[in-house]
């Protein structure tokens, strides 16, 4: 099999060709600027970067030549990716994929609009299909992410969800299902909503951050239109945030307070913890110190 990873420079993309590689999984590495930039780094053995973008049908063809699967990572920012993503799956389907994996959400469902067209017609365009339907990712605390930026620069995080939990999982977590469902082993289809082993408030994932860092990390609970706007104000289109602070309503009304058994039945192992999470990627206080 070959696989092409859209986003493969991504968060998740990443994780997962660097899974597929140490098998021997030959895999195509696509995003916007794989091959056109440094930071894309040398290419792992058995695998090539190609360029790519959603909105771009001439990258298309390039990007799925001798691909039998795929990783689908929806256009960031779009509110109904749906039209794009549906040619390209037609496409994706003419040129010999029979496998496709899409990186949705916990928070939409088969049969709505936007991804969730998408999830409804794409059984019946690939062969097999899988959903990835992860909770929220608990490396938003960290890079470039909103959150990340506001923990670095004020020392509190902003959100409209109260106290309502999360079963924040981590992307190590995803890529490992994720590359299951791609090679099919085990034969996996259909829906998986992915979460970490534990749903947590941000007020505790501010405290979990604290202990860390050895300085106080606060939680701030806004209404929905606070956070719309705290988000815009922050870069992100302003009907995409508008969005993004709804969902966090539904949080705050226990929309993600569950936790599933996926990423262990299918990886063996249990899904990682925040604390241990924040440990591979946050040095403790006193280490910093010495």
């Amino acid at each position: 099999m070959s696989a092409l990873v859209i986003g493969g420079t991504g968060t998740t993309g990443s994780r997962i060709v660097a899974r597929l590689a140490s098998m021997g999984v030959p895999a195509r590495v696509a995003s916007r600027t794989a091959g056109t930039s440094a930071a894309d780094g040398p290419a792992v053995a058995g695998q090539e970067r190609t360029y790519f973008d959603w909105y771009a049908p001439q990258s298309w063809d390039a990007a799925l030549h001798g691909a039998t699967s795929v990783y689908l990572v929806p256009p960031i920012g779009a509110l109904d990716p749906a039209p794009v993503m549906v040619s390209f799956l037609e496409r994706a389907r003419d040129a010999g994929v029979r496998r496709a994996v899409l990186l949705g959400s916990s928070a939409i469902s088969r049969g709505g609009e936007g991804l969730g067209r998408v999830m409804t017609e794409m059984p019946g365009l690939i062969e097999t299909s899988v959903v990835l339907r992860p909770s929220w990712f608990m490396s938003n605390v960290l890079g470039a992410h909103i959150h990340a930026a506001t923990i670095r620069e004020q020392g509190e995080i902003v959100t409209a969800t109260g106290n309502g939990r999360i079963a924040f999982v981590d992307p190590d977590d995803i890529a490992a299902v994720a590359v299951r469902a791609l090679t099919g082993e085990p034969t996996v289809t259909g829906e998986l909503v992915l979460t970490g082993p534990t749903a947590l408030t941000w007020d505790e994932v501010a405290a979990l951050l604290s202990e860390r860092l050895g300085r106080p990390v606060t939680h701030r609970a806004v209404g929905v239109p606070q956070m719309a706007t705290h988000l815009a104000e922050r870069g992100v289109p302003v009907d995409f945030a508008r969005l993004l602070a709804e969902l966090d309503a539904g949080i705050a009304q226990g929309a993600e307070d569950r936790v599933t058994d996926v990423v262990e039945r299918l990886t063996g192992r249990e899904p990682r913890d925040f604390r241990e999470f924040l440990s591979g990627y946050l040095p403790e206080a006193s280490e910093r110190c010495r």
